[in-house]
């Protein structure tokens, strides 16, 4: 027997752009009228993502149908925890609600083994004149259990929700917090043999997140079923998922290992290197002046996003004038605020003056990075060892620590820690505390 749960062929949607007006009913019967001739269907006008930006006018979109899934083709093996990820807009949520059967593809299949349960928007599946408790037998029955084995689960649910004060309350009273924290507790003790979960747990506080990536654990490892699960939070799923899928405007664009499908997200769209504008610089000798600055990764293609502990790499050219006899580079790193955060420079290298020809040059700096994560900024200069600048160009480039690392640092840092984390060693010892002396 095959270990595969949900097989997902061919698989699209479409939606229809604008309002339905007076006109739908007569495009409706002219559309039908020319299949039933064989002809094309003459409103039958798709459009991308991309293309839907270029439309021109208001009437044009309105014409239109968006793709919002195309061609999507992957498989998911019993025990695997996908996580589903992309930018708004790639048709994540789209594709969870066909999986859920909530709505249903215009092409393509959908084979599912099991069970499914879903949490998909709060308050999924409740009805909300009835309680709490009431709402659980109904979820359980709806998932094709009888009542002997969901009072067996009951106990385990309300403990695991924490709203055991409100269960005979019907679940409108509820705030969206307890309705997400009931929400899940039913949707992950119901055994079901597939288990999707949607962004909705972004509601929910840090302490119940934890406490929901623990119980999507144990569903998967110990019990052997299958998660799916969407979020924009790239820690939360590296820490979950081993697999992974990667959507982008509608299309499959990658289904690995988590690892590979984080790094093809974080790896932004091809930029290019900066050129930088005459009037940027703050100050200028014209004896030299910077011309473009790239952010590269290992392979020197620009990018704007680093793991957090990966090295930053810079590539600087400058263009010289006139004769340079003894020069020094420098480069720092600011916050977006302007605060000055790091500093590197030729003279602590060793290298305590540069001469430099007419020409241009190119200079590569790699940084160690040790940054809290969040987004930061450049300052370059080059100047005369004596101290005078002959071209000094602030607030150039953009570039985001994530907050996840490639090593065994994967949590978050937040921001009022400062800007550095540093290297320490820690020891500790117990103190006999009959001897009056603290820590």
């Amino acid at each position: 027997m095959s270990d595969v749960v949900l097989k997902v062929e061919h698989l699209y949607k479409r939606y229809r752009l604008g309002n339905v007006d007076r006109q739908a009913f007569k495009e409706d019967v002219v559309s039908f009228w020319h299949k039933m001739r064989g002809l094309p269907d003459p409103y039958e006008t798709y459009t991308t993502s991309n293309e839907l930006a270029a439309a021109k006018s208001a009437e044009e979109v309105k014409s239109r149908y968006v793709w919002s899934l195309q061609d999507v083709n992957f498989e998911v093996k019993r025990g695997e925890v996908v996580g589903i990820i992309g930018k708004n807009g790639a048709g994540k949520s789209t594709l969870l609600k066909i999986l859920s059967k909530t709505t249903t593809p215009t092409k393509g299949k959908v084979k599912i083994k099991g069970r499914i349960a879903s949490l998909l928007e709060v308050g999924t599946g409740f009805h909300p004149d009835l309680t709490g408790r009431e709402n659980i037998y109904m979820n359980g029955a709806i998932l094709g259990m009888n009542r002997r084995e969901i009072t067996a689960k009951l106990d385990e649910i309300v403990a695991f929700a924490g709203i055991e004060a409100f269960m005979d309350t019907p679940v409108k009273r509820y705030s969206s917090g307890m309705y997400v924290r009931l929400a899940f507790a039913v949707a992950a003790h119901l055994e079901p043999d597939i288990l999707i979960v949607d962004e909705v747990l972004a509601v929910g506080d840090a302490d119940f997140q934890k406490k929901c990536i623990g119980k999507m654990k144990d569903v998967s490892q110990g019990e052997g079923r299958t998660v799916l699960f969407v979020s924009h939070n790239i820690l939360s799923i590296k820490q979950l998922c081993n697999k992974g899928v990667l959507l982008k405007n509608g299309q499959l664009e990658l289904h690995d290992n988590i690892q590979n499908v984080i790094d093809a997200y974080l790896k932004k769209d091809r930029l290019q290197e900066q050129k930088i504008p005459e009037n940027w610089s703050l100050y200028n000798t014209g004896e030299g002046k910077f011309k473009t600055f790239a952010i590269l990764n290992q392979n020197d293609e620009p990018i704007d996003e680093v793991y957090y502990l990966e090295d930053i790499k810079l590539r600087l050219t400058v263009e010289i004038f006139k004769p340079i006899k003894s020069a020094l580079l420098d480069v720092k790193m600011t916050s977006m605020e302007g605060t000055y955060i790091t500093y590197a420079t030729t003279n602590f290298e060793g290298i305590k003056e540069l001469s430099l020809e007419k020409g241009e040059y190119t200079f590569d700096i790699t940084l160690e990075n040790r940054l809290v994560p969040g987004s930061y900024s450049f300052v370059i200069g080059i100047h005369h060892t004596t101290g005078l600048s002959i071209d000094y160009v602030q607030q150039i480039g953009n570039i985001t620590v994530s907050n996840i690392s490639k090593g065994s640092m994967d949590y978050v840092i937040p921001a009022t820690h400062g800007f550095i984390i540093n290297q320490s060693k820690w020891t500790s010892k117990q103190l006999n505390l009959h001897e009056n002396t603290y820590l």
